[in-house]
């Protein structure tokens, strides 16, 4: 192999971006930096990889034929990394969790002092997200999900199911008095993720007729529809695990059961099941958060 690979991942990633400025962000270094090892990639191959355009970069005919083997040569690069971090037999060493931004503020915390207090030599990054990691791509090395996975590659446990209820301050369902009809309801504020007619599937198979007007206030973040529900705003759905133990809520028409309910599995990529710190971890979490 007669280049740099570091140059070469420069170039698989400004080409995946399509600036130098977005590759340096995501190989968390500088754009002169990228710009250099381009270049000299370019000088080392004899070939010109890009045209600098005023948009961003664009790949000349020989960029493009390169582009599919640099791709191939990135993914052996990942799966070396997966393949090296299982072998790693020492209870020592960052460990990366993903999950949402309730689930990782409910469970989290107290699992992590455990571990601390047990494996002081384990160090924990937690990446407290709603969009769903990649753990092939290394985004983290444990997930907490939702949804069953179904690559092959990737060990799974399922932990425990979750019953999602409509949550509210006791003042705001005042409003609602004994719920005696669904025609009752039709001023029912509703607190989402999104302004989609999916967000009020599930309400509209309780029998409340609500429609987008309802759902008038919206965030990705859970912790902000949380905060507006406590805020006295409107009904929004919640695990009951973090429902429950919010003091200043209480279940909205209880009467009419829980709206869903939803598994919590808990995954790691094969090749890192043989980490021990790792598994460690791993394990913990299923003792602590498994039924």
């Amino acid at each position: 192999m007669n280049f740099d690979w570091n140059r070469a991942r420069a170039f698989l990633v400004a080409a995946e971006e399509g600036s130098l400025s977005a590759a340096a962000r995501a190989l968390e270094t500088t754009q002169p930096t990228i710009g250099r090892q381009i270049a000299a990639l370019e000088r080392e191959l004899g070939v010109t990889l890009f045209e600098r355009m005023a948009h961003g970069l664009e790949l000349t005919e020989s960029g493009l034929q390169l582009l599919a083997s640099v791709r191939l040569m990135g993914q052996s690069a990942t799966e070396f990394s997966l393949r090296a971090s299982g072998q790693s037999q020492q209870l020592e060493g960052r460990v990366c969790i993903s999950a949402s931004e309730l689930h990782a503020i409910h469970y989290l915390p107290p699992i992590v002092a455990k571990l601390r207090a047990q494996e002081p030599g384990i160090e924990i990054d937690i990446q407290s997200s709603n969009s769903v990691s990649d753990l092939k791509q290394r985004d983290a090395d444990i997930a907490l999900r939702n949804f069953r996975p179904n690559q092959p590659d990737l060990i799974i446990r399922k932990l425990r199911d979750e019953n999602i209820w409509l949550y509210a301050t006791q003042s705001y369902l005042e409003n609602f008095p004994a719920c005696a009809a669904a025609a009752d309801l039709s001023g029912l504020q509703i607190i989402g993720y999104e302004q989609t007619e999916s967000m009020l599937s599930l309400v509209k198979t309780m029998g409340f007729p609500v429609t987008l007007k309802n759902l008038a206030m919206t965030s990705p973040s859970y912790l902000m529809q949380m905060s507006l529900i406590k805020q006295g705003l409107g009904v929004g759905m919640l695990p009951a695990s973090n429902g429950d133990a919010e003091p200043s809520l209480v279940r909205a028409f209880e009467h009419l059961g829980a709206l869903i309910e939803i598994p919590l599995w808990l995954v790691v990529h094969r090749e890192l099941h043989t980490s021990l710190r790792v598994r460690r971890v791993f394990d913990l979490l299923v003792t602590e958060m498994g039924h």
